[in-house]
């Protein structure tokens, strides 16, 4: 791009940004959700078994149940990991669950997670009465740090909480290791839950994040690549855990079969929550299922991509790594700069909206207790940060935000 057109191009963005986060709302979303609101029927219904239905046959997983926000779906994971295991097949039928040595987490024991992320990842650990311990960062890929997990793994550590950031997966191989190696050396495997959050339609090994045999939490926030408005999902790997799941998220109650009268519940084995998705939302996210993939997925890979090839050999920039076993959604961009503060400025002065998007969540004082060194965390929170790269990025901004930052800060 020449000298004269980007500066053209300056002057444009000046007056509109190209922005970080942009809603995606297929057309069809606002006649399908009016009319669910004209039905008279608008909670947990029809749309909310259709969702369902075509999220179990994107995970070939059956055991899918939706919430009412990724949140809720983190909360509930943990939650299901308190009960023992043995038991849940004379409570609710099913095949006993394979580790039939799983003795459930008790309070106050280990979830080891990473400090970078949204808070929503860790804090249900907190309200589940259950403590963190913080596991440094991979500084090539901003993922968890893989070594220091391994390590850190003591007996009462019950569950790993993993984070694919921007939607590029953690190598679920080696996670595997680790979870052998603590069974070797303590009796048991920590669960392991995914936190899914950014990695709707990211593949590892060539199989959809979500299809991998660990416990998965999906968001359909407003942002994210499938949008419900808000809402999200578990995908579990035990049909005994989906059973819990879908009694756990209304309150306890089977409503399949529990009908003492039209409003009043037989016996409730186990309490619950209100957890659920509503049809309202489940009609929505049906309408933007069906275009997901070719109007917002490939674009976010399509730039994500560009952004690798052109930005390789740039001064000040550092790209994170790239694994062939990893194919991202790119739903954030993340890179290393020098002088970050530097370059958030000249950026906007560029018209370009950039940020670190997530702060660490080990600063914040109700985390106050699980403070640790995290050395790796400490070098690359200066340096982190991330560029436009979602669908409504075209090829020309793509290009004019790869001139920008060429030309230095």
């Amino acid at each position: 791009m020449s000298f004269f057109l980007l500066i053209f191009y300056k002057n444009r963005y000046m007056n509109q940004s190209i922005q970080l986060f942009k809603v995606y709302m297929s057309k069809t979303a606002k006649d399908a959700a009016g009319r669910v609101l004209d039905s008279g029927y608008i909670g947990q219904g029809p749309r909310v078994e259709e969702f369902e239905a075509l999220l179990r046959e994107r995970f070939k997983n059956d055991y899918v149940a939706t919430t009412n926000s990724g949140t809720s779906a983190e909360h509930l994971a943990l939650h299901l990991l308190k009960r023992p295991y043995h038991g849940m097949k004379e409570l609710y039928g099913g095949t006993a669950f394979t580790e039939s040595h799983w003795k459930g987490i008790k309070d106050g024991e280990e979830v080891l997670a990473t400090p970078l992320t949204c808070t929503a990842s860790n804090w249900p650990i907190l309200a589940n009465n259950l403590r963190i311990k913080w596991v440094d960062v991979d500084s090539k890929t901003v993922n968890m740090d893989l070594d220091d997990l391994a390590r850190k793994i003591s007996p009462t550590t019950k569950a790993i909480m993993l984070v694919h950031w921007g939607g590029y997966p953690v190598d679920l191989d080696r996670v595997k290791e680790i979870q052998n190696q603590a069974y070797h050396n303590f009796g048991f495997k920590p669960a392991v839950i995914e936190d899914s959050a950014h990695a709707f339609g990211s593949y590892f090994n060539g199989q959809p994040i979500g299809s991998h045999g660990n416990i998965n939490t999906f968001t359909f926030q407003a942002i994210k690549h499938l949008t419900t408005v808000d809402g999200g999902a578990l995908v579990l790997p035990h049909e005994d855990l989906y059973r819990r799941a879908k009694l756990i998220r209304w309150y306890g109650i089977n409503r399949e079969t529990n009908k003492k009268d039209f409003r009043c519940e037989a016996d409730i084995p186990e309490w619950g929550f209100k957890f659920h998705m509503n049809d309202v939302n489940a009609s929505i996210g049906i309408e933007n299922l069906k275009e997901v993939d070719e109007n917002v997925i490939k674009i976010h890979k399509s730039n994500g991509k560009f952004y690798d090839e052109k930005l390789k050999d740039v001064a000040g920039v550092t790209l994170l790594d790239r694994d062939p076993r990893m194919d991202s959604v790119f739903w954030i961009y993340s890179m290393l700069v020098e002088r970050k503060q530097d370059f958030m400025d000249y950026m906007k002065s560029c018209g370009i909206i950039v940020s670190q998007v997530h702060e660490r969540n080990d600063i914040h004082s109700c985390a106050r207790e699980f403070k640790t060194i995290l050395p790796n965390l400490d070098k690359i929170t200066p340096k982190l940060i991330s560029i436009p790269v979602g669908w409504w990025v075209t090829e020309e901004n793509r290009e004019y935000i790869v001139d920008c930052i060429k030309k230095g800060w």
